[in-house]
C-alpha cells in the first residue's frame, strides 16, 4: 500500500521548492534574471497584457525587459520574488552625464571663461554641446563655430591667447598631408600663441562621421567620389532627401551620449576641455 503521510503531494517536505521571498523592484536595485543572466539595476516597473514587468539597464546602458515571475531573479545571489514598489518611484535621476562625467544635480552654470574652444562649423558645435554641454557649462567654457579652417591663423591671432584665456580648436579631417594639417601647424608654431593655443583633430572628413554607425541606424558611412559634395553625396547613397539640415538633425537626434560616438572624437574634446580649464 502506499504511505499517505505526505497528503495528497508525494514529494517529501525536505524536497519542496521554498517560496522565495518577495522584494520590491525599487529604483537602482541591482538585480540578475536567473533564465538569460542579465544583470542590471531597475529602472522601472509597469503593467503589460502578460502581466506586471521590470526594465532593467546593464553596466553598458543596455535596457532589457523581463517579466516578474516568482523566483524569476536573484539579489546578491539569493533567488527572489520582485514585485510592483508600494509607493511608485520617482524619475530617475541620471548618476552621469552624456559625456559619462559624473553629474552634479542643481550645480549652477559659471561664469563664462575667457577661453574658448572653436570648431569648424555649426553641425560640430551642435554635436559637442549634445554630449558635453553639462560639463561645459558646469566649467564655464564656451564653444563657438569658425565654418572652415582656412582663415584659422588669422583668427587666433585676433584672439591672442594667454595664460587666462586659453583657446582649444578641434579641426575636421586632420590628417598627415592634409590642408588642415598645415594650418595647424602654422597655428601651432606660431611663438606668440605658445602653449596657450592647442588644436587637434579628428580623423573623419565632416563630425557626422564621428557618429558611429549603429547609433545612426546604418550598416556605414558610405565612401563619396572626391569631387562630390560629401554631405550631399552621403543622402544619395543612404537614400535620405538631399537636405543636409534635415539628414543632420536625424544624426544628431540620434546620439544621446558618448556611447554613439567614436572614440576618435571623444578623446580629442576631452583634451580640449582639459586644456582651456587647466590652471
Amino acid at each position: 500500500m502506499r504511505s499517505d503521510r505526505y497528503g495528497p503531494d508525494l514529494t517529501p517536505p525536505w524536497k519542496k521548492q521554498r517560496p522565495a521571498p518577495e522584494v520590491e523592484a525599487e529604483t537602482d536595485l541591482v538585480v540578475e534574471e536567473v533564465t538569460t543572466g542579465f544583470c542590471g539595476a531597475v529602472i522601472r516597473c509597469e503593467k503589460t497584457a502578460q502581466g506586471p514587468a521590470v526594465t532593467l539597464e546593464d553596466r553598458f546602458g543596455k535596457h532589457r525587459v523581463f517579466p516578474m515571475e516568482p523566483r524569476g531573479f536573484l539579489l546578491e545571489g539569493r533567488v527572489v520574488t520582485l514585485v510592483r514598489p508600494s509607493v511608485p518611484a520617482g524619475p530617475r535621476r541620471p548618476a552621469r552625464t552624456a559625456s559619462g562625467s559624473v553629474a552634479v544635480p542643481g550645480a549652477r552654470a559659471r561664469v563664462a571663461r575667457a577661453g574658448r574652444i572653436y570648431v569648424e562649423g555649426r553641425h560640430d558645435a551642435e554635436l559637442v554641446e549634445r554630449v558635453w554641454g553639462d560639463d561645459l557649462r558646469l566649467e564655464g567654457v564656451v564653444v563657438e563655430y569658425l565654418e572652415g579652417v582656412d582663415d584659422l591663423p588669422a583668427v587666433v591671432r585676433e584672439f591672442g591667447p594667454a595664460a587666462d584665456a586659453r583657446l582649444g580648436v578641434l579641426v575636421d579631417h586632420l590628417v598627415p598631408g592634409s590642408k588642415e594639417s598645415r594650418i595647424a601647424a602654422e597655428v601651432m608654431g606660431d611663438p606668440h600663441s605658445g602653449e596657450h593655443v592647442l588644436v587637434v583633430g579628428h580623423p573623419y572628413i565632416d563630425i557626422w562621421e564621428a557618429v558611429k554607425p549603429s547609433a545612426a541606424g546604418i550598416p556605414a558611412w558610405p565612401s563619396v567620389p572626391r569631387g562630390q559634395d560629401w554631405k550631399k553625396g552621403v543622402c544619395r547613397a543612404l537614400g535620405w532627401p538631399e537636405n543636409t539640415g534635415t539628414a543632420w538633425r536625424r544624426i544628431l537626434s540620434s546620439v544621446h551620449s558618448y556611447r554613439d560616438l567614436e572614440p576618435a572624437l571623444l578623446g580629442r574634446v576631452e583634451e580640449l576641455i582639459d586644456h582651456v580649464t587647466a590652471p
